[in-house]
């Protein structure tokens, strides 16, 4: 025996959220790293650089780059071996939908893009060579 009534068939669901948004999952342009904020691990560097281009960043305004600048700051003394500043990091990039779970809560989705745009990578920014992040790495946790 079931409770409550039958659902209806073909029932719509109408609690679509006057705040969700769809993401294009195209990579923007960004903003370059100021060099006034002194930033000196290469891991904060890809830090901005990952940020700055994420889908997110097309609908930033000033104060979510203000907020970035503080965050990259945070991420380069944790990079310098301040590893207590982790979980402030994390409650930050939260807000700006880091995690598949944090764009759930926030309700935000991005959407694929063509498979056809897939095999071009000329818009893709620089990596970072993985040799000076594994120095960093390993001078982070050789301390």
């Amino acid at each position: 025996m079931t409770r409550g009534p039958k659902p209806k068939e073909n029932a719509v669901r109408r609690n679509k959220h006057e705040h969700a948004q769809t993401l294009s999952s195209s990579t923007t342009e960004g903003r370059a790293l100021p060099p006034g904020l002194g930033i000196k691990t290469a891991g904060a560097r890809r830090f901005w650089r990952t940020w700055a281009t994420s889908p997110q960043a097309a609908k930033w305004i000033e104060t979510d780059w203000a907020e970035l600048e503080i965050t990259v700051k945070l991420v380069d003394a944790f990079y310098q071996g301040d590893t207590k500043l982790a979980g402030e990091i994390r409650q930050r990039v939260a807000k700006w939908g880091a995690t598949t779970e944090d764009r759930a809560r926030l309700r935000m989705s991005i959407e694929d893009q063509d498979q056809d745009d897939a095999g071009t990578t000329a818009d893709a920014p620089a990596p970072t060579t993985t040799t000076d992040l594994d120095e960093e790495l390993y001078r982070l946790l050789s301390e």
